[in-house]
Formats: C-alpha cells, structure tokens, sequence
C-alpha cells in the first residue's frame, strides 16, 4: 500500500460512498489518501480545529476530522500516521481527532496517537448552534448524542528546547 495526496473532491467522493456515521467534511486544509494497487482504499482529511478554545490556545494545532476506509487492514493507522508527517511538515506541532467512545483507537495508538480525555455526550454541532444559518451548514448526523474520545499527537519537546 502507498499514501498519497488527494483533492477535497476525491475525499468527499469516498467519506461519501463509504463513511458509516458522518457526513463527508465541508471544508479542509489538506488530505491524504492509501492506495492498494490502482484502488483507493482510504482517505483522512485535516482542517482547523472545530474548537474555539483549541484554535485560540493553540494556534499549531490541526484537527484529524474524518477518517474512511473501505475496511482494509491497517490503511486507517497509515492515514494517522500519514496526516501527521504532512501536519509537522506543514509548521503544526499538534494533531487532535475524536473517535466514538466505542471504538477502539487501535489505529491510532498503532501511528503513535494518545488517548488524551472521555468526553461526555452532547449535542450534534447542528443543535448545539444558535445562529441558524451555521446550524444549517452543520452535519445533523455527526457524534450528537455519543459519548467521544479526544486522542492527540504532539511534538515532544528534547531537554534543549525545554531550557
């Protein structure tokens, strides 16, 4: 298998086709793809972080928003581990994403990702946003009323930086 990069486009084509849960993603700032042979198998999709107060307290962080696989052994970890390289290429030097609190997070312990909190269920974004043209723009579907998990992956710091 390989990464490669992708088009926004591509990457809603195939969270389209194949996501079990969500929405293809509105918007990004890049994405990769995992390739088997000639058949793309694959794609994760990185943009700001949905959060305000992450945005604001860290400004180098990127957000994981949507992974998509067609169910082929370890492209999921590929594509953490793939978003990663490009994100710290790119300047940031903190990833986030959220899974369902019932999924495992074998791919991204695999790429190298902690689980970093347990977060209660809340609301979809559509329901939790009081200015109704956002909440239209918003997946009605997306993790409302799921218990999540925040995972991250940082640049550690070395002893020289930290001095």
């Amino acid at each position: 298998m390989r990464v490669e990069p992708i088009t926004l486009r591509q990457a809603r084509e195939f969270v389209d086709s194949n996501h079990r849960h969500n929405n293809p993603p509105r918007g990004w700032k890049f994405g990769v793809s995992v390739w088997d042979g000639d058949r793309m198998v694959g794609v994760a999709t990185a943009g700001r972080p949905i959060s305000k107060e992450i945005q604001n307290r860290e400004p180098l962080t990127i957000e994981v928003n949507r992974t998509c696989t067609d169910g082929t052994r370890n492209a999921n970890s590929m594509l953490y581990g793939a978003i990663w390289r490009v994100a710290k290429a790119m300047g940031y030097t903190r990833a986030i994403t959220y899974t369902q609190a019932d999924e495992s997070g074998v791919s991204l312990r695999a790429a190298g990702w902690e689980r970093v909190k347990d977060l209660k269920a809340r609301k979809s974004w559509a329901d939790s946003t009081a200015d109704a043209r956002l909440a239209a723009m918003r997946d009605p579907k997306g993790s409302g009323g799921v218990p999540r998990v925040l995972w991250e992956i940082r640049i550690k710091e070395t002893r020289e930086q930290a001095a």
